[in-house]
């Protein structure tokens, strides 16, 4: 009978070994540099230098404009001063192109400033390892890109994650922040009826060794489709984007650590003293955060609005852009009442 078990469990391990063999020869996904993915920098995008972090981000025209320039007139520097600036922040596993749509829609007349945070995008990891992947060290992050444009009194957007560091930013740095719009955002608890496949698997450290060097494609494809209402709009270039950006070196274990924080909720107290003009949009199809959670957001923050759409799910801003953003060009225009 020992013996017997002895060669089931010998025949197990055997079977584990070829099967993880298999998995690492037709997954195998290294890492890539910032070179290899150079497709993935912008014309109009940049990168800048924050603690000895390469931070990519994209300015628009009317924001890529030094202040100092001795040459520009008096009148020149109060107009360039008088530009609303709105700075955008997108989610997990996102980069700054989940804002093309926004940015072409608003940089007629405000400065825009987007960029991939620190662990996503061409951006990668914090290089200072006291840094965490928490919506703290974010916060801080963010007023750092603040400081380094010269940017002050902005209007904070982020959707997910991205929401979540907006509120923050304006919670622990009020005199940054003039506006407020929060996406689908992180800030409450909430049962997903559905979280991206990629998501599940990082949550689990014991996995690193091999999420680190694999990367199915139709893992890629499935977390998408996950986030998205209409299905169709999951493109191959757009799976191929959020691959490619999976891949930049750093990304997966920057993720692995980032959701360890995903579910944690104890800042939610400071949601209720914030008092600046926001804007609440919302995806009701959103499997990933309820639509309920919007309600509680619009319950403690006193100067607020709520839009839901109706068939939209977790990143509307990026799946119908054209419709979310004029619902937030509205609100931006004297913060008039949404419809």
């Amino acid at each position: 009978m020992i013996k017997r078990l002895a060669k089931i469990l010998l025949l197990a391990i055997v079977g584990t070994g070829i099967s993880l063999i298999i998995l690492l020869t037709v997954f195998w996904a290294p890492d890539r540099s910032v070179a290899q993915l150079k497709q993935w920098q912008l014309p109009d995008s940049e990168f800048i230098n924050i603690e000895g972090m390469q931070v990519h981000i994209r300015r628009s025209q009317k924001c890529a404009v030094d202040v100092n320039d001795q040459s520009l007139s008096s009148a020149s520097v109060a107009s360039i001063e008088q530009v609303d600036t709105i700075v955008l922040l997108h989610g997990t596993s996102a980069s700054l192109h989940t804002w093309e749509g926004w940015t072409k829609e608003l940089s007629d007349d405000y400065c825009v400033v987007s960029m991939d945070l620190p662990g996503f995008g061409l951006t990668g990891p914090f290089v200072d390892k006291r840094s965490a992947y928490n919506s703290t060290d974010y916060a801080a992050f963010i007023t750092q890109v603040l400081d380094s444009l010269q940017l002050q009194q902005v209007t904070l957007v982020g959707n997910s994650l991205g929401g979540k560091i907006a509120w923050r930013t304006a919670a622990l740095y009020p005199h940054y922040v003039k506006n407020l719009i929060v996406i689908d955002a992180v800030g409450y608890p909430a049962m997903p009826k559905s979280i991206p496949i990629g998501f599940r698997l990082a949550k689990y450290p014991i996995l690193s060794p091999i999420l680190n060097h694999v990367l199915p494609r139709a893992v890629v494809r499935k977390s998408l489709i996950s986030v998205y209402a209409d299905k169709t709009k999951v493109t191959d270039a757009l799976v191929e984007r959020y691959y490619d950006m999976a891949l930049r070196q750093g990304n997966r274990q920057a993720l692995i650590e980032r959701l360890r924080d995903f579910d944690n909720f104890e800042n939610q107290e400071e949601i209720k003293a914030l008092t600046i003009p926001t804007l609440i949009l919302w995806g009701a199809k959103d499997e990933l955060i309820p639509v309920e959670n919007a309600e509680l957001f619009q319950r403690d923050i006193t100067n607020s609005q709520l839009k839901i759409f109706a068939n939209l799910g977790h990143v509307p801003h990026e799946e119908d852009p054209i419709t979310t953003v004029a619902v937030a060009k509205k609100f931006l225009v004297n913060q008039s009442p949404v419809r």
